[in-house]
């Protein structure tokens, strides 16, 4: 018995040996990702220009354009994005980019970086095409000849594109056809002419002329790493690229375009925007034509070397206007800088990006948006790089003139185009804001922008974005200058005609809204999101639907999401609602009473031109010719219809004057039937069905009480 006790307990220890050796086994964990960069920037459409090596972001915005609640779209290779103690979420997190904001993106090993965006708005006179693209092709911008030229892959059709811009102008039109950035299309067999309004009515004329490539077509057209652009020689067909000193080439991902089918390295596809290689040695592109001929371009990339020291952008937070102009020629460089009238230059902190490793005034450190100095004087910057060489920038700023009392933007806040015209010619000046219908004009709060030291009405100070005043009459707002001399500006508004709009509620955040079914004949073309309620995703046919989760899908034929009522919370609710704000639009729009015309037109208003108002007809409705809705961006439309509404076929309902499809609603009790390769303008409040003809197209919403049918259509949000 004593050596059976003896076996037992030599087999205990024997099993902890075999477990502590295991336990001490190689379990160190893998090091944590240390990217921390944002990638892609915006705010309002306006693309914004990263500089990598100095992390900053510069973005112009149009004219007249509010900087204290914008919303940005971004992103992001770390693990959390914050503004201060803010977490920001790309297209939801509103920021006041009056001054520098700064971005702290944190990589998921804790460490971070700092992006500074800095907004400027365009100055009143501006009205240039700045970007331009189609089909994800950038165009060439010709500013001093005010062309564009795109070449774009073999086989496009160019009869229906929406071209993608930024514009530092108030409006841009082709024809009388107000332009969307990314959802107007336009025919571009031939020259298309944009016209550019600046917000004092002057205008310039940029003609886009789009080439289809040749099927043997096969150049890299544009090639950039991380927003840095390469620099393409098409003869010898190379691409030579120079990354910011201490950029890791082992993982890089290349954004290009190009005129060919394919591209590859090696067996592996390229994906602009997303594939990933190693550019620590070249890397050859081999692009496949059409015709499948190939073209190989061979893409080296460098680290920039560690002797730059360039101060490439200086300013004061702050201060609008108040850039500096760098002259890098000189020895020394020269940087000159004009702020505000009564500015105190004895204290002023400098926004700067440098791509030196060290800055300094005498011996102290600056640290941009930080550090403060005296530009009483020259003020002299020393940049050192990280191999010690030294450039030397003088700073002098000067004080503008004192006589500057412009108003240079005017609008009012939550008033959608109720922004001012203004008119600095007439004596006094004029400013003319049209407003929508039903508009309380005793309580209006002006945001307004100034080169003034001061703005009056009548003997009380006015703030922008604060001081209400009754708009019912002509108001005179006082500008004073610094020198005391005045300018005084009479404000004048005007109701927009027409009967108050209809509320969508949630039913507006949808193109296609119906109770029982969408189907489409491939391929239509769809912008907005589409759904329907109480009826379940499989009543959405001919989709070719991909799953996302269970509270959305996806389409190659939509520019959105795709929702059905069985998909889960809070998808469901959400369109329980909005299939109950469509009956209550639908209400509303039928119960309007006293109209202004009453069975025009027996009800065929082909080849008319209807005026904005509340339209009712004791019919269907008819329209066997082109017919066109005119009036200005705010008036409104009704039309109440009790029976059915029908489009011919290859006829067009058209705008002009400025009118917006958002504010034109059909009211139909019975179907609306739009005829093959017609046009149609408004939002469709259908108690039935709606039938789109092969090739049919509409800027508008289709909210149906039972099914919506397309082929092959364009049905766009407005």
């Amino acid at each position: 018995m004593n050596a059976c006790k003896l076996f037992s307990k030599i087999r205990i220890m024997a099993v902890l040996l075999a477990v502590f050796v295991v336990g001490c086994g190689n379990n160190d964990p893998a090091p944590l990702d240390a990217s921390k960069s944002l990638t892609s920037y915006s705010l309002a459409g306006a693309t914004g220009t990263i500089n990598e090596a100095a992390k900053t972001i510069a973005v112009t915005v149009p004219n007249g354009t509010a900087l204290t609640a914008l919303v940005a779209t971004f992103t992001s290779t770390g693990t959390g994005v914050k503004i201060g103690t803010t977490t920001q979420t790309s297209g939801t997190t509103a920021n006041n980019f009056t001054s520098p904001v700064a971005y702290i993106v944190t990589a998921a090993d804790a460490s971070t970086a700092t992006y500074t965006v800095t907004v400027t708005v365009s100055p009143a006179t501006a009205k240039a095409i700045t970007t331009y693209s189609l089909a994800g092709v950038a165009g060439t911008i010709n500013e001093s000849a005010k062309t564009i030229s795109i070449t774009v892959p073999n086989g496009t059709n160019l009869t229906a594109l929406a071209a993608t811009f930024t514009t530092t102008g108030k409006t841009i039109k082709v024809g009388t056809l107000a332009q969307t950035s990314g959802t107007t299309t336009n025919n571009f067999t031939t020259p298309v002419v944009y016209l550019v309004t600046d917000s004092n009515n002057v205008t310039a004329t940029y003609t886009a002329t789009v080439i289809a490539a040749a099927s043997s077509a096969k150049t890299i057209t544009a090639y950039s790493l991380a927003g840095v652009a390469g620099t393409v020689n098409a003869t010898a067909k190379t691409i030579m690229v120079t990354m910011p000193n201490g950029t890791n080439l082992t993982a890089l991902v290349a954004t290009f375009t190009s005129t060919g089918k394919t591209v590859k390295i090696g067996t592996t596809t390229q994906t602009s925007g997303v594939t990933v290689n190693n550019f620590t040695t070249p890397r050859d592109y081999v692009v496949t034509a059409a015709d499948n001929t190939t073209a190989t371009y061979t893409v080296t990339v460098t680290v920039a070397a560690n002797s730059a020291n360039a101060i490439s952008a200086f300013s004061f937070a702050g201060f609008t206007g108040a850039a500096g102009v760098i002259t890098q020629t000189t020895t020394p460089k020269t940087i000159t800088v004009t702020v505000p009238s009564g500015t105190d230059l004895t204290n002023l902190v400098a926004t700067f990006t440098t791509t030196g490793t060290d800055v300094k005034v005498g011996t102290t450190v600056q640290t941009s948006m930080a550090t403060a100095n005296d530009f009483t004087g020259m003020v002299a910057y020393k940049v050192t790089a990280a191999d010690g060489a030294i450039a030397t920038y003088n700073v002098t700023v000067t004080i503008a003139s004192s006589s500057a009392k412009d108003i240079t933007d005017f609008s009012f806040a939550g008033l959608t185009g109720a922004t001012g015209t203004i008119n600095n010619l007439a004596s006094p000046r004029t400013i003319a804001v049209t407003v929508p219908t039903g508009t309380d004009l005793t309580d209006l709060v002006a945001t307004f922008t100034t080169t003034g030291a001061e703005v009056k009405v009548g003997t009380t100070v006015q703030t922008s974005t604060l001081t209400p005043n009754d708009f019912t009459a002509t108001r005179s707002y006082i500008v004073t200058a610094g020198d005391s001399t005045t300018e005084t500006y009479n404000v004048t508004v005007t109701m927009a005609l027409g009967p108050a709009p209809v509320f969508l509620g949630a039913a507006g955040n949808y193109v296609i809204l119906a109770k029982t079914a969408i189907s489409t004949v491939p391929a239509s073309v769809i912008t907005g999101d589409i759904a329907v309620s109480p009826a379940a995703t499989s009543y959405l046919t001919g989709f070719s639907l991909t799953k996302v989760g269970t509270t959305s899908a996806t389409s190659p034929q939509v520019t959105g999401n795709l929702y059905g009522a069985d998909m889960t919370t809070p998808t469901n609710s959400n369109l329980t609602t909005a299939v109950t704000n469509m009956g209550t639009a639908y209400t509303d729009a039928a119960g309007r009473p006293t109209p202004d015309f009453l069975n025009l037109g027996a009800g065929e208003i082909g080849g008319s031109t209807l005026t904005p108002g509340l339209y009712k007809w004791t019919t269907g409705v008819t329209i066997s010719a082109d017919a066109v809705i005119s009036g200005s961006a705010n008036d409104v439309w009704i039309f109440q219809i009790p029976g059915n509404l029908s489009l011919s076929a290859a006829k067009n309902l058209t705008l002009s004057g400025g009118a917006q499809a958002k504010n034109i609603f059909w009211q139909v009790a019975g179907t609306v039937n739009l005829g093959t390769t017609s046009h149609f303008e408004g939002i469709v409040l259908c108690q039935t069905s709606i039938t789109m003809g092969t090739g049919a197209s509409i800027n508008g919403r289709l909210l149906a009480q039972s099914a919506v049918i397309l082929d092959s259509s364009t049905v766009t949000a407005p």
